[in-house]
């Protein structure tokens, strides 16, 4: 495997791949259990690759799936390009901070890109906090005439090997 590229390195703590369990809830659905899986991986390339994909924990069916990239763009900055098979495009831009063992990012959608059978979705927001090998996220959403409200949290761990 290539070296970890130089403008990515304070994310290293996020390679891997990462498992658990979150909730979702919106006003126009019924709230919902998921299990996840995060894998984060590099090419040696100034970006991280980032996939996820969950399935619900009722039956094990499959819920959702997105790709994309991290990059950071300059110190303390971080973006996120996330492409979801709904339709939706997303950009996300904020603020990376290195905490004692481990990371805070926060990021809010600059862009949405719908194709034109994708649900309206106006705004996306996303928090992670990486302490040590657990990993937990809040996503909230603005959609379907609903203002930005939460959506999604989950926490994760680390998978060895």
């Amino acid at each position: 495997m290539p070296e970890l590229h130089p403008d990515v390195a304070v994310l290293a703590p996020l390679l891997g791949t990462w498992t658990g369990a979150g909730t979702g809830e919106y006003p126009t659905i019924e709230t919902f259990d998921y299990i996840e899986e995060i894998a984060v991986g590099h090419i040696g390339k100034p970006f991280l690759t980032y996939s996820q994909r969950t399935r619900a924990t009722a039956d094990g069916r499959p819920l959702h799936a997105e790709t994309g990239y991290l990059r950071v763009p300059s110190a303390g900055r971080i973006e996120l390009v996330v492409a979801h098979p709904t339709g939706v495009t997303e950009i996300d831009e904020g603020t990376l901070s290195v905490t004692g063992d481990g990371l805070d990012i926060q990021l809010d959608s600059t862009a949405i890109g719908l194709s034109r059978s994708a649900k309206s979705v106006t705004a996306l927001s996303r928090s992670f906090q990486l302490t040590g090998d657990e990993l937990a996220y809040n996503v909230r959403m603005a959609a379907v005439g609903v203002p930005l409200t939460h959506h999604l949290a989950a926490t994760l761990h680390r998978q060895q090997g």
